[in-house]
């Protein structure tokens, strides 16, 4: 299925619920999407579900969900599966997404292990204590999949990386897939800085020349037909600071370092 018949799929297919993820904060629902011999299982979060934020306009996470793909798809890097904004559906209009089924056993890229326990290829993001005070460490794979999501994160600044948002990308659903994906990226683009995250571990390293080259690339795309896509789901001041945060980046020619106090979500899974 190419990537328009699969949005299109998502955007207008009959849409049949299955199943909820009771985990979720916001009403998360898992269904299947059909049309004709085509069908995909999806992720279906309605407007209505959506819980109230201080910090985020009512009934605007799903909008932010597939701005977040737009600005995926727009850079070549794939980091988000399908998404497409549904017009109806059995609890109204909402977000819908390809859902990602995950290995029996696939990799882990974001873990907690034992003070002395990481090894080669894992990064240090902080020091804690778990339920029962033992002293753990918040680690994740150096994994050049995982930087670009990190990177990713930033210019979309997203409030909510969590272990748990790290995925398989599911290629037999979606061919030009990352082979790491992000979800739920309801609480993205604000104005103000909130960038939380556990992917840490690359904090004031220099942006390589792929990565420059792919955020000038984003750049001139923002202030043309990626602009506009973004300007019918987001606020005009919110499409201007996705901007201001890439020419940031490019000034600085850093990835991001925390400010004061680390800034990871709360629970990091």
């Amino acid at each position: 299925m190419t990537r328009v018949d699969l949005l299109s799929l998502l955007r207008e297919g009959e849409l049949t619920v299955e199943g909820r993820l009771v985990v979720a904060s916001n009403l998360t629902l898992i269904g299947q999407v059909r049309h004709g011999d085509q069908a995909v299982r999806c992720v279906y979060k309605p407007i209505r579900g959506e819980q109230p934020l201080w910090d985020f306009p009512d009934g605007t996470l799903a909008a932010r969900e597939v701005a977040a793909y737009e600005v995926s798809d727009a850079t070549g890097w794939h980091l988000v599966p399908p998404t497409a904004l549904r017009a109806d559906g059995p609890f109204g209009p909402g977000m819908c997404q390809a859902w990602m089924e995950q290995p029996a056993s696939g990799p882990e890229w974001v873990d907690v292990v034992a003070p002395g326990a990481a090894v080669e290829g894992w990064l240090p993001i902080l020091r804690a204590v778990d339920g029962g005070g033992d002293p753990v460490v918040l680690v994740h794979a150096d994994d050049p999949g995982l930087r670009r999501l990190a990177l990713f994160d930033t210019v979309v600044n997203n409030t909510d990386r969590k272990g748990g948002h790290v995925l398989a990308g599911d290629r037999g659903v979606a061919p030009a897939l990352a082979e790491i994906v992000g979800v739920d990226h309801g609480v993205c683009f604000n104005v103000e800085p909130k960038l939380r995250t556990v992917l840490w571990g690359w904090a004031g390293e220099p942006i390589t020349v792929a990565e420059r080259e792919a955020l000038e690339s984003l750049r001139a795309l923002l202030d043309g037909s990626l602009g506009g896509r973004l300007g019918t789901l987001l606020d005009d001041d919110e499409v201007a600071a996705t901007a201001d945060r890439v020419d940031a980046l490019l000034t600085r020619g850093t990835m991001p370092s925390p400010e004061g106090r680390m800034p990871v979500p709360w629970p990091v899974f």
